[in-house]
């Protein structure tokens, strides 16, 4: 206040409309009109979400002489040719000895496919089962391997899974369907739900000039002595189950 009671001019210096507008222009973050600010290229900077991962099928088998092999190894391609899915190869473990394999003509078994334990069938999505016949019911080995599985049955930690099943016969009435359907207990115990292949394979499953192994409950070959190996139909057959499980899967994860 001066002596005449005027006001004294401040010194401070008010920012013109000019000053404000050179502020927001030179300033390293954007300034929006109602103060709000904003990183630069925020939504380009932004990581993609990382792709969905696919679905396990595990196609679990026991194969003495390499025909169940076969089978399995083509039932992988079909999982695998269906989108968002894949099949993954597991032997399950051995119980007879080295020397009773010799004598039995049994042939080493192909590297590059580990054996399962009972554990991590709770990790699979789906499960295919495949084994020869004993007498009409499955092989002691993959019984064996079903014994194993006492505690995920106690915990339940099956219930629910979808699975299928694949077997070898040395004959035609040696049980391509009997050791599918007395394997079914297995399931049911477990409270997983069986998926028969039906009659989907189509005009395939009626063909009645060659001999084929397979039955609406699943893919099959005769081995015969040993020495016959699989047909292209009954490979092809056992590549529908893979893809027609897999497409059954897909479905049940979309809910």
């Amino acid at each position: 206040m001066g002596k005449g009671g005027g006001c004294v001019p401040s010194k401070k210096k008010v920012p013109s409309t000019l000053d404000d507008q050179r502020v927001a222009r030179d300033a390293p973050i954007k300034v929006e009109e109602d103060g709000a600010t904003a990183e630069p290229n925020a939504a380009a900077e932004t990581a993609a979400p990382p792709p969905a991962a696919k679905l396990k099928i595990f196609i679990v088998f026991y194969s003495m002489y390499g025909h169940v092999e076969g089978l399995a190894r083509r039932m992988k391609k079909g999982v695998d040719g269906v989108d968002g899915l894949e099949g993954v190869l597991y032997r399950v473990p051995e119980t007879l000895s080295g020397e009773v394999l010799d004598q039995m003509k049994a042939p080493p078994k192909a590297e590059g496919i580990p054996e399962i334990t009972a554990a991590e069938l709770a990790t699979a999505d789906g499960l295919l089962f495949g084994f020869p016949t004993r007498y009409g019911c499955m092989a002691a080995q993959m019984k064996a391997f079903f014994d194993t599985t006492g505690q995920l049955w106690n915990e339940q930690k099956l219930a629910g899974k979808p699975a299928g099943f694949f077997v070898s016969t040395g004959t035609q009435g040696g049980g391509q369907e009997t050791t599918a359907w007395t394997a079914i207990t297995q399931l049911a115990h477990h409270g997983m739900l069986f998926v028969p292949i039906g009659y989907t394979f189509g005009a395939g499953m009626f063909k009645m000039d060659s001999i084929r192994g397979g039955s609406p409950y699943g893919a099959g070959v005769f081995a015969g002595d040993g020495s016959r190996q699989p047909t292209e139909t009954e490979l092809a057959l056992a590549e529908h189950q893979g893809k027609y499980m897999a497409s059954v899967v897909k479905r049940l994860s979309e809910g």
